[in-house]
């Protein structure tokens, strides 16, 4: 079955009153919860059950007491885990498994199950700084827990989500529906109960078809406080189909055993009436009378009308984180429809343009009458606008012509004076240096006076030797 717009219906949700509990008034009075059983150092108390308290080496866990008949359902799970420390350990599981793991080593519940554990880890066992985080991890009974890898080697899918000492309670919901597994988280900063988010989905996931709910916790050389507020378990039916009636599913046996109950319980009851009229017959056959003497109601103190300094400054950053986060979320959504938008208009253009190329051939080429006028219209825009532009162009050319003419022409006259000075550098330039194919020319040399002949000079030479000598023989 669709709905209007193509979605799939929703399916059919009944509650299952027998595989789930909340309180107030949750624990009977010889200390059990109603079709749970609940081992270890699990606390019932008429609000909640501890799974384990904040010491060391603690493990417990509560299962239903029958096995679940249907083959889709739906729980919510509410639960608070708290500690002082910064770092807690070891986590929180809920399970659906083919047997009662009434106690083992994962999370305080029986290792190689066989069926889902989703797990709360929130001690970082391999390091890798990827804790807290929720873990779906599925067995066939023969597997056992990588306990020191986190499971990352076993699991189906994951998500960091912190949920240790939130203002308000986590919420988880878990849907197995048509062998598709979804887990929503709620991050416990808002008091809004529907306030989920997409934490892991598997598609494809063979479960068994009958098996027992559970839940369990554990704590180690770190502990956290594993409080389990409710468990609600709900039926899922396929639309279309109708849902066995509650009386259909009861056994013979059981429906006696639950008369004789109801029966003890009244008559327990009838005789509480006629031990109260007894003691008190002045309000025998006066229902709406009040005690003579009632018990004093204690007076409320100033703590429990005024908050403190601390607690004010904590709920107002906690409102604030809490605008913010929704206020996110809106964006998101804001975007994720404007994604959708855009792909509807390129899906149509596509198909369009499809249908113009390929699915008629014959049409190719052939364009509306208004496409045309509009190509048109575009085209005469573009025209005008590039005559504006020259026209704007030749304004200014023209008004610096007519501003600036004279200086204008005084600074080419500049430019002439300059260009005739560097030409008569270069033609001088060119004269001292002739290309390399020319020979160069000697100077000429001044005339050179007149010698002496050799025959004078070698008179004077004579006659200086002479007089020489003789001025030696003399000395």
């Amino acid at each position: 079955a669709t709905g209007p717009e193509g979605a799939a219906a929703p399916p059919h949700r009944r509650f299952e009153y027998k595989h789930s509990f909340k309180g107030p008034h949750l624990v009977q009075a010889d200390g059990t919860v109603p079709f749970w059983v609940h081992t270890g150092n699990a606390i019932p108390t008429a609000d909640q059950i501890r799974i384990t308290t904040s010491l060391k080496s603690q493990k417990g866990s509560l299962w239903t007491r029958a096995k679940c008949p249907f083959q889709h359902w739906e729980v919510e799970v509410t639960f608070r885990v708290t500690g002082r420390g910064r770092i807690g350990a070891d986590g929180l599981a809920v399970w659906f498994t083919e047997e009662q793991g009434l106690e083992g080593p994962v999370f305080g519940a029986a290792d190689r199950w066989n069926g889902l554990g989703v797990f709360f880890d929130s001690f970082d066992n391999d390091g890798k700084k990827n804790n807290p985080g929720v873990i779906v991890v599925g067995n066939n009974g023969k597997l056992q827990y990588d306990h020191q890898n986190d499971g990352s080697t076993q699991a189906l899918a994951s998500c960091l989500r912190d949920f240790r000492n939130k203002p308000y309670p986590v919420r988880v919901k878990i849907t197995y529906y048509k062998k598709t597994l979804t887990v929503l988280v709620n991050n416990g900063f808002t008091p809004d109960k529907d306030d989920y988010e997409l934490c892991a989905k598997v598609q494809d996931l063979d479960l068994p078809s009958q098996g027992y709910f559970g839940i369990s916790a554990a704590t180690g050389g770190l502990a956290d406080d594993h409080d389990v507020l409710s468990f609600l378990t709900f039926q899922l039916t396929e639309p279309g189909k109708e849902a066995p009636t509650p009386e259909a599913e009861i056994p013979q046996k059981e429906k006696e055993k639950y008369q004789e109950e109801f029966e003890h319980f009244q008559q327990e009851l009838d005789k509480k009436k006629e031990e109260f009229q007894k003691e008190h017959p002045d309000v025998q056959g006066q229902p709406g009378k009040c005690l003579s003497n009632p018990p004093p109601v204690p007076f409320p103190s100033a703590a429990d009308d005024f908050e403190s300094v601390g607690d004010r400054e904590l709920r107002q950053i906690f409102e604030g984180q809490n605008r913010i986060h929704l206020e996110i979320k809106q964006l998101n959504r804001q975007l994720d429809m404007i994604l959708d938008e855009q792909r509807r208009y390129v899906a149509a253009v596509t198909e369009e343009m499809a249908k113009r190329g390929a699915g008629f051939p014959g049409q190719q080429g052939q364009v509306s009458q208004q496409e045309i006028e509009t190509v048109v219209k575009t085209q005469e825009e573009v025209i005008r606008q590039v005559n504006e532009i020259r026209k704007s162009v030749a304004d200014g050319l023209r008004s610096l012509s007519s501003a600036g003419a004279y200086e204008t022409t005084q600074h080419f006259n500049d430019i002439k004076e300059h260009l005739h000075l560097v030409k008569r550098d270069i033609e001088h330039l060119a004269q001292r240096n002739m290309p390399s194919g020319d020979k160069p020319k000697c100077p000429e040399l001044p005339p050179f006076p007149s010698c002496l002949s050799t025959v004078h000079f070698i008179l004077f030479m004579v006659v200086q030797t002479v007089l020489f000598i003789g001025y030696i023989m003399y000395r």
